[in-house]
Order: structure tokens, then C-alpha cells, then sequence
């Protein structure tokens, strides 16, 4: 009897639309860090800086960097998005712990998201969607890993933990995904 109820709810669901696999980071969403839905669908049209964070590393001062990027280029259409990772053994343990570290220590009010997995099989869907489509070397290897996204969704470029904030090579691709200032 049980089989047949499964049977036809699994009949009913017929109608609903497959969802096409994904074309853009558009097409992803995360959870903010307070809690809330945070489709990067929110983010269409301007420039976002994925980077992957923790709390005690020796990359966290990259955090003032990252601020200073937002306090420059937000009104030019760049997001920087924080995505706090315990994947190298180096982050808080809960979402309060996080933005409480972040907003006392480096004044962040970028956006953020709840800790994530960002390698890997258990990695957030749009890291595993990137390390697909850029290829495997392209997935984070330590925490403060950078990926731009462009208006449009797409993959712009990645930088590894060592490439700063402040570097010219990452300022010059924001530049040029951005509009003309």
C-alpha cells in the first residue's frame, strides 16, 4: 500500500519543470550568514569577488584588503562575498562567532555567507560548478582563494591565497569587469 502511495506522489511531481543544469553563477544560492536566502541571482549586472575565508589563518588580514575593495568599488557595481570555510581547519565554529570576529577585528559589512564546504564533494554546488568548468586546479587550495564573476555570471579569473586584496593583477580584473569610473 505504502508503494503505491509513493508511486502516485511521485506521479504528481511529473508536471514540476526539470531544472536545467546550470549556465551561470547566477544560477546558485547561498544562506547569509544572519540566516537569510541569498540567491547570487541578486547579484546580476554587477561584479561579484568570491573568496573564501577563515577566521585563523595567516591570510586573515587579507580581510582589511577585501573591506577596502568594497569601500572602493561597490558604487561601481563589485560585491565582494565572503564565504567563511572550515574546510582547512581554520574557522570559527558558528556563524555568530564569525561575523562577530569580523566585524570587531576588521569592520566588514561586505556580505557573507554561512560557513561552507569549498572542496570536494561536500563543496557548495557553485564551487563544484567552477571546479567543473575551470578545471579541478581551479578549486580552492587554501583559505582567502579568489574567484571574480562577472555581470553576466561567468568565471573571470581565480587567484590563490598569496595574491592580496591590493595586487595590481586583481585590481586590473576587477577594473575591467567593472564599468568605466
Amino acid at each position: 500500500m505504502l508503494g503505491l502511495a509513493v508511486v502516485a506522489g511521485l506521479t504528481s511531481l511529473a508536471h514540476l519543470p526539470v531544472q536545467a543544469d546550470p549556465v551561470s553563477a547566477h544560477d546558485f544560492s547561498f544562506t547569509s550568514i544572519d540566516g537569510e536566502p541569498l540567491p547570487m541571482s541578486r547579484f546580476r549586472g554587477k561584479a561579484v569577488l568570491l573568496v573564501n575565508t577563515a577566521s585563523h589563518c595567516g591570510y586573515t588580514h587579507q580581510y582589511d584588503g577585501l573591506q577596502a575593495l568594497w569601500t572602493t568599488y561597490r558604487d561601481r557595481g563589485l560585491v565582494v562575498l565572503g564565504v567563511p570555510s572550515d574546510d582547512f581547519d581554520q574557522e570559527l565554529g558558528s556563524e555568530a562567532a564569525i561575523k562577530r570576529f569580523c566585524e570587531v577585528n576588521f569592520a566588514i559589512d561586505f556580505p557573507m555567507t554561512e560557513r561552507q564546504s569549498v572542496r570536494g564533494r561536500d563543496a557548495h554546488p557553485l564551487y563544484r560548478w567552477i571546479a567543473e568548468n575551470k578545471g579541478r586546479a581551479a578549486a580552492p587550495r587554501w583559505n582567502f582563494y579568489k574567484y571574480l564573476i562577472t555581470p553576466d555570471g561567468q568565471v573571470a579569473g581565480n587567484w590563490p591565497s598569496r595574491v592580496g586584496p591590493g595586487s595590481s593583477e586583481l585590481r586590473a580584473a576587477i577594473e575591467a569587469a567593472l564599468p568605466p569610473a
